[in-house]
Formats: C-alpha cells, sequence, structure tokens
C-alpha cells in the first residue's frame, strides 16, 4: 500500500505553562510547537515539532523549523508516494538537518498510516503494548523553599522517581534539601552539559554521596571523551542526553564506554524510526535507556509513548501528565497519571488519544495551507 498526500496544513500552537520551565541556561513560559496535519484522501495523520522556544535549548527553534517544513519537507511530501513510513523516514535522513522538522512531519506519516490501516504505531513499530511509568521532573527555582514545596505538591500524584535540574551553584544545597525532606526517594540530577570536568570534576564526584539513580549530561555534547573519563571516576551511573543526537553518535558513546545509560527523544534524534533505532542498538550492547521529552504537547507525547514498551526502556519516561506543564492540551483524553505513577496508554486508535480539534483551533496563533500541484 502506498499514500500520496495531497493537502497538508501548518498550525503554530502557543499553550501557557502552569510554571516557567527554567534549566541551566534558559527558561521558557509557553509552550510552542508545530502540528503537521497530512490529508491523503479522506484519511489524516497528525504529527508534532516540538522544540524550545529561543536558542537556549537547541540551535533549532519554531521558526526555524517552520521555514524547513514550508520551504523544504512539505513540498518534498508532495512529490513523493510513500508505501510505508520506514521507507519515508529513511528519505528524510538523507536531508540531515532539522531534527524537530523531520521528527514533526514522520509522525504524521506514521499517524497517517496507523489510521489508513486501522491499528496503532505501537504495533506498527512492533513494540509491546506498555504501562509506562512516569518521573517528575523539576527545573530550577529561586529558592530552596520553593523546590521542595513543588516537588511535595507533585510526589502525592505518585511519579516513581524525582529529576532535579542543577547546574554549578544550584547543586549540593538543592540535593541535601531534597534528601533531608524526602528520604531515599528514586533520586536522579539533569545538568543539561552545564559542568566541565576541568572546573568541576570534584564537585562531580561528590555527587556520591546522594545515591542518585545518575546524573544525565553533566558535559557538553560533544566531550564524550571527558564523559568517558567521569563515568570511570564516578560510582553514580551517567547518561547521556544531548550528546545522543544520532546514530552516529550513539556508536561513538559505545565505543567509547562514554556513559552506561541513555536517554533517547524522538524530537531530538528525528523521529520514531531513528529513536527505536538507537534504541535496539543500545540494546544490543547493554546500555540502559529512558524515553526522553522536551517537554512536547499532547500529539508528540503519545506518539512517543507508542514506543515506551521497548526492550531497554527501563527507567521512568519524563513523560508526565499533560496538566503538570500545561494550562491546557491537544488531545482528548489528555495524559494522566495513575496512582502507582503509571501512564495507562489507551489501546485505541492510532496513538491512543484523538487530537481535540477545539483546543487546536484555540491556540492556533498561525495557520498555512498547501495543496499538490
Amino acid at each position: 500500500m502506498s499514500l500520496t498526500v495531497d493537502r497538508v496544513i501548518l498550525r503554530l500552537v502557543r499553550i501557557p505553562m502552569r510554571e516557567p520551565f527554567r534549566i541551566s541556561n534558559g527558561v521558557v513560559a509557553e509552550k510552542e510547537s508545530i502540528v503537521i496535519e497530512l490529508h491523503a484522501g479522506e484519511t489524516i495523520g497528525f504529527g508534532e515539532a516540538s522544540p524550545m522556544s529561543g536558542t537556549f535549548y537547541s540551535s533549532e527553534t519554531p521558526a526555524t523549523t517552520w521555514d524547513t517544513l514550508e520551504r523544504d519537507l512539505v513540498p518534498d511530501i508532495f512529490s513523493r508516494s510513500i508505501a510505508n513510513p520506514v521507507e519515508y523516514a529513511e528519505l528524510l535522513n538523507g536531508y540531515g538537518r532539522e531534527p524537530f522538522a523531520r521528527a514533526g512531519i514522520e509522525g504524521a506519516v506514521w499517524h497517517l498510516f496507523a489510521n489508513r490501516l486501522g491499528t496503532t504505531i505501537r504495533e506498527l513499530v512492533g513494540a509491546p503494548a506498555a504501562r509506562v511509568p512516569s518521573g517528575l521532573a523539576v527545573g530550577i527555582y529561586d529558592s530552596l523553599d520553593e523546590l521542595l514545596e513543588h516537588i511535595a505538591l507533585y510526589l502525592k500524584e505518585g511519579y516513581q522517581r524525582v529529576k532535579v535540574k542543577i547546574m554549578p551553584g544550584w547543586d549540593i544545597g538543592p540535593l541535601t534539601a531534597v534528601r533531608d525532606r524526602f528520604g531515599d526517594i528514586p533520586l536522579m540530577v539533569d545538568a543539561n552539559a552545564s559542568y566541565n570536568l576541568a572546573d568541576h570534576a570534584d564537585l562531580l564526584r561528590s555527587l556520591d554521596q546522594f545515591n542518585l539513580m545518575m546524573i544525565e549530561q553533566p558535559l557538553a555534547a560533544d566531550a564524550l571523551e571527558e564523559l568517558a573519563e567521569l563515568s570511570r571516576t564516578v560510582k553514580t551511573p551517567v547518561c547521556v542526553d544531548e550528546s545522543a543526537d544520532s546514530m552516529e553518535s550513539l556508536e561513538k558513546i559505545i565505543r567509547l564506554n562514554a556513559a552506561s545509560i541513555v536517554n533517547i527523544k524522538v524530537q531530538r534524534v528525528g523521529g520514531l524510526w531513528n529513536a527505536k533505532r538507537m534504541q535496539d542498538r543500545a540494546c544490543e550492547t547493554g546500555l540502559a535507556g529512558w524515553l526522553g521529552t522536551m517537554p512536547e504537547l499532547g500529539i508528540a507525547s503519545a506518539q512517543a509513548l507508542q514506543l515506551a514498551g521497548l526492550t531497554g526502556f527501563i527507567y521512568p519516561t519524563d513523560i508526565e501528565a499533560s496538566s503538570r506543564w500545561f494550562v491546557d492540551d491537544i488531545i482528548d483524553p489528555t495524559i494522566t497519571i495513575s496512582d502507582g505513577g503509571v501512564i495507562e496508554v489507551p489501546n485505541a486508535g492510532a496513538i491512543g488519544y484523538n487530537v481535540y480539534l477545539p483546543a487546536l483551533e484555540q491556540y492556533t496563533v498561525q495557520t498555512k495551507e498547501f495543496h499538490r500541484p
């Protein structure tokens, strides 16, 4: 079966966040995503391209992602008869740039095929059904009291671990306070590449005292030799995130033994198929993994959850309840967390959730429609 796309709608969506999302190198107060809607006859598929606003998190932004879709990827998809989503994903890898744009339009193709075939993306990629454990992520706050207050609030919802963002000057104090307040809860830290080995080796080694699940991306994305050195000198497992943006980077991580855990993000690596390939490869080499998020709105989150049952995703996902970060979402039902800290992914439709058109229309701030020439 081949599909030919005859209509595309791009929407820039903007939804306020319940609290600013602050990491070591920036902060956002509203979530911008680009929703891609593909039509092949009567069949519709949705995808979401979800870079952070600004350039503090990646070189890709909503503006560059929109431009790539409008200028390159939408005209290209009109020129093709798509045999299957894997073939299309491999074609996108030849484009090479703008992984968020590629992830968004590829997700729409997976959604399109799953809808046409009357199945789920999970079944198309060969992932088992899953009850997905979810972990709480908290950003950087102005005070320790504010940090502890937010952790206490959200732990009541049952999240299975806590991830605390750290940076130089906001590390030992917050971790000491969290351990003093909450005891031996499953705890990890994420540095978003804000340390360097020359200046912070002793501090990073001192994190061993906190009995952490892992230290996520302590050093720069390209500092793999230094990450390997750090991994040899700390007891706490080192996790890569920003470093693991492609199969090529993953192979180097494996070769250098730079980390023992990898956080795979669908948006960062350019799509669902690349994420699956990377997870398969990580499993072959004994590298443990988990499914990360930017965070994204509901379409991208729901599609990522379709991969969450893959072998090797052994740590709780960063995907949280929709209401954790956003005042609203563009799917129905919204993503929720059970009392046991688990996302019960519905086994219905292509992704288990429906795109909620009234909310999509409400939060759209820019639209452009394209037709096959």
